[in-house]
């Protein structure tokens, strides 16, 4: 089992002890840190978590193999460089930043350390992603011309005004960070790294400094092009789309995707539920055992960062396009 410590204990942060569980990762959450300890002792005590209020007591605590990160974005670079610094193996949700430089930076600080980064791009192990990926390491596509998502939800509309989560500064061109990444890094998975990106994003409804929706367009560099969008006030959506000269495939939901192929009809293909959260989780857990890799490599990891840059640089620039 991996010794491990969670910063941030919030909703998500919970959601991950739970996922790792429930899935039986190797990890053992021996440490928590969270600055709201008494909403969360019946919850640490349930998990065996001994709560603590700083990072810290992580850092010194040589006891401490891993640490996950489930914190604000802004505060990701100092976090990962000051944990890398210690040895400990590092998972980061995602956003794993918010620029280019401070992603370079902190996965700089990682490989100095020799440590293994994970990061929380899961949306790509969904099974109805893993489908797509099938087609596409198996060659089925052909060449791959073009490539559509969107993912939306209104489940932060109704946020405390004050909350982290909606502050201008970690929530930039409206869902791209909580959203329109896993989009982002499912691109990139599947059809590649991007190329350059061109973004608008607009305050509809909710009025948010950033905005509540975002589209954008994508040149890839293998020459696809691209389109995602997101918005944060509408009922749940889920859909990433691949268009090849053969066939196209879409997941449709976490479970369900659609394969059509030249002369067919379009085929409905679905999978069991699978856990991807605690499966990612999994993968990090085991790599840092030494017992696999996980599954994104560092320039994974950077080329979802940049992408995410190009998106707030090209909003901020009313649609200019934006080198990734």
């Amino acid at each position: 089992m991996l010794n491990t410590a969670i910063v941030g204990l919030g909703w998500w942060g919970k959601t991950l002890v739970k996922a790792a569980r429930d899935f039986g990762a190797p990890l053992r959450f021996a440490r928590g840190i969270t600055l709201e300890p008494d909403a969360i002792r019946d919850f640490a005590a349930e998990h065996q978590i001994v709560l603590g209020t700083s990072i810290d007591d992580v850092l010194a605590d040589q006891s401490i193999q891993a640490v996950v990160l489930a914190t604000p974005h802004t505060k990701h670079r100092a976090q990962v460089e000051a944990i890398a610094a210690t040895g400990k193996h590092i998972y980061c949700e995602k956003p794993f930043a918010l620029t280019k430089a401070d992603a370079q930076a902190a996965l700089d600080a990682c490989r100095r350390a020799g440590i293994v980064v994970g990061v929380g791009h899961h949306f790509r192990l969904m099974p109805s992603m893993r489908v797509l990926a099938g087609l596409k390491e198996a060659g089925d596509f052909g060449t791959i011309m073009h490539a559509e998502g969107n993912y939306s939800h209104d489940w932060l509309a109704d946020y405390p005004a004050d909350s982290w989560r909606l502050r201008a500064e970690e929530s930039r061109a409206g869902g791209m960070t909580g959203m329109g990444i896993h989009v982002l890094d499912c691109f990139r998975d599947i059809v590649g790294p991007m190329k350059r990106i061109s973004a608008l994003s607009k305050a509809r409804v909710l009025k948010l400094p950033t905005g509540d929706t975002t589209a954008a367009l994508v040149e890839f560099e293998n020459g696809a092009t691209g389109a995602l969008g997101t918005t944060m006030k509408t009922p749940f959506a889920w859909r990433i789309a691949v268009f090849g000269e053969n066939c196209w495939a879409e997941s449709v939901s976490e479970t369900r995707a659609i394969v059509r192929r030249a002369g067919k009809e379009p085929e409905v293909i679905d999978r069991p539920a699978d856990n991807h959260l605690g499966r990612n989780l999994d993968y990090f857990a085991k790599a840092a055992l030494g017992q696999g890799t996980f599954p994104i490599p560092a320039t994974g990891i950077l080329q979802t960062a940049a992408a995410l840059e190009a998106v707030f640089k090209s909003a901020d620039a009313n649609g200019a396009w934006m080198a990734v």
